[in-house]
């Protein structure tokens, strides 16, 4: 049986070889990201209507307040609760202005019909 010779392939040498910087390319924000990172630089989201502010995401919890149309509000944190119907559609995404402070997602113009900031 004859053996079989096996030739390795020449290696490159780090000369021969391209900067790793060079061959990188750098990644396009998409609309999403860059509609949320244009909302954070803002003061925050404007309130559609007047909206009841509530210890926690539903209209069970406590009143502990009311945001007046025209407002702005920063959300810091988004969460599933109860669905509700607003002047913007039905939804179930409560959003945190404040500590035990939350509107629905429904009142407030975010651009989007999904999650706009993190989970609480």
């Amino acid at each position: 049986m004859a053996e079989s010779t096996v030739t390795p392939e020449t290696p490159e040498t780090l000369e021969s070889l391209e900067p790793l910087e060079d061959r990188t390319q750098e990644a396009e924000p998409s609309e999403a990201t860059e509609a949320v990172a244009l909302a954070s630089a803002t003061t925050g989201y404007p309130v559609v209507a007047q909206v009841n502010v509530r210890s926690g995401p539903g209209t069970s919890y406590r009143k502990v307040g009311t945001v007046s149309a025209g407002s702005l509000v920063a959300i810091s944190c988004q969460t599933p609760g109860q669905n509700i119907v607003g002047p913007l559609g039905t939804s179930n995404i409560w959003d945190r202005i404040g500590s035990g402070r939350y509107v629905s997602d429904t009142y407030v113009r975010t651009g989007s019909d999904g999650f706009v900031a993190p989970r609480c």
